[in-house]
């Protein structure tokens, strides 16, 4: 049996014992096992510590032998998965005929003369009929189409735990335009989609109503439109109850108040609001994965631990690299200094890689010449749009830290703008919500690319 092989199975019987199937650390644990990895190996590889691997490993070997009726443990884990070898042909089905043992079902290990094993003629007392694991149902037409993806390893992983195995009801995904968190998104699902029912990516792009959203939502899960005889939020949570249901809400600033300190709902929309608490604070089995540019002010205000918020910043050096190569620029020492003006956003890397072809044949050198610090248009717009957003008194605040060389605390800026403290404190926390302005220590500042945006548009 090959190590996929024993997944299938492994991930069968597990299903067949516990109702669900195997986790991440789960499925790591096996494989290093078959590997021959350490303990330790395994733990430094899913990044948990050496006494966690050790806790789920026994209660997967406890599981185990219950279900084989022998001691099953770490040494003896490949030899008894081997007596119990089992044909799934070239396409990995798991979809045949077996016999059911312990309560468990398993499959018929194909005989030297290849005669099928006839279940009817078992006297067994527990034989089961063949379960059959169900595809889930995706509806990703909302969705925009799939960029390539580049690194993100981390994010990915910690994605996928805190949806996987710590079952969070809401997660917010949230960054600067551009940078890459739809397309993490997209990625997110390839690796989780498995785990789920249900999947439907709703995009809020058109700031629809909440009654909408959720009406599309009902309608997808339990294939009906949504009736008046209870509340469309009592209606959709009793379908995340029964099913295990993935939902994506894209754009969600659209639905926020333009002119006003961050996440601050539209009148229209403020229904919202409560949607999303009741979905982080009533039980149920489902996850929502919220992508915004900004940070949401319910992760503040979450009463429980169901909640969490990732902070997209810019690729790695390695894979931020990989995007100059597949552009085919140049090979020259200013790779770094371009990376570092622009962030790591994937999206304005790949803009300005696209100019640097159309303009100097691949040559970031020969841009360089003419301006080190060059701002194009199309980056420009995208910044504009999130600009546009801003509050007259943030953009006092932004202004300011653009003339600055060096970073600034709190009592600096108190000092230098006519703002009463409380509002200024407000002010930071909402430029921080529109990951605008970055923290060093106890100190606030623009990024270079951002200097350069504010003070060439004159922006005040």
């Amino acid at each position: 049996m090959d190590i996929q092989e024993i997944l299938n199975l492994a991930d069968h019987l597990i299903f067949n014992q516990t109702g669900k199937h195997l986790d991440d650390l789960q499925q790591v644990i096996l494989r290093g096992t078959f590997q021959g990895k350490k303990y330790s190996e395994i733990a430094q590889e899913f990044q948990c510590t050496n006494g966690h691997v050790r806790d789920v490993a026994s209660e997967l070997w406890k599981t185990f032998s219950e279900t084989f009726g022998e001691q099953v443990n770490k040494s003896n884990l490949r030899t008894t998965f081997n007596r119990w070898q089992f044909s799934i042909g070239s396409s990995g089905n798991v979809e045949k005929d077996f016999i059911g043992i312990n309560n468990i079902n398993f499959f018929p290990e194909t005989s030297p003369s290849s005669e099928t094993i006839n279940t009817e003629n078992l006297t067994q007392p527990n034989i089961n009929k063949p379960q059959t694991i169900p595809k889930p149902k995706i509806n990703l037409s909302d969705a925009p189409d799939y960029k390539k993806f580049y690194g993100r390893t981390q994010e990915i992983k910690t994605l996928k735990k805190w949806i996987l195995q710590e079952q969070k009801k809401l997660v917010i995904l949230h960054g600067i335009n551009g940078i890459g968190k739809t397309t993490l998104a997209l990625q997110l699902i390839k690796n989780i989609q498995n785990k789920f029912d249900y999947i439907i990516w709703q995009s809020l792009r058109d700031s629809p109503p909440l009654k909408t959203i959720q009406t599309r939502l009902i309608k997808f899960i339990s294939n009906q439109n949504s009736t008046l005889e209870t509340s469309e939020n009592s209606h959709l949570l009793e379908n995340l109850r029964k099913h295990r249901c993935l939902i994506i809400l894209d754009d969600i600033q659209t639905i926020f108040n333009s002119g006003k300190l961050a996440s601050h709902y539209l009148p229209e929309h403020e229904n919202y609001s409560q949607f999303f608490q009741l979905i982080a604070e009533l039980p149920h089995q489902s996850c929502c994965l919220i992508i915004s540019r900004e940070k949401l002010r319910e992760i503040s205000t979450a009463k429980n631990t169901s909640v969490r918020s990732l902070h997209l910043k810019g690729l790695d050096e390695e894979a931020a690299t990989k995007i100059l190569k597949d552009q085919e620029l140049q090979v020259d020492d200013k790779w770094k200094k371009l990376i570092d003006f622009y962030q790591s956003n994937p999206t304005w890397l790949n803009i300005i890689a696209t100019t640097i072809n159309e303009l100097f044949s691949g040559s970031i050198l020969e841009l360089f010449q003419y301006d080190p610090q060059f701002l194009d248009a199309d980056i420009k717009e995208l910044l504009h749009q999130q600009f546009a957003r801003l509050s007259e008194l943030e953009k006092q605040v932004i202004y300011h830290l653009a003339t600055e060389t060096k970073p600034v605390t709190i009592s600096t800026l108190l000092d230098n703008l006519q703002i009463p403290p409380s509002d200024l404190l407000n002010i930071i926390k909402s430029l921080q919500r529109r990951s605008l302005i970055e923290k060093q220590e106890n100190n606030f500042t623009l990024l270079p690319l951002l200097k350069q945006y504010v003070l060439s548009n004159q922006f005040n």
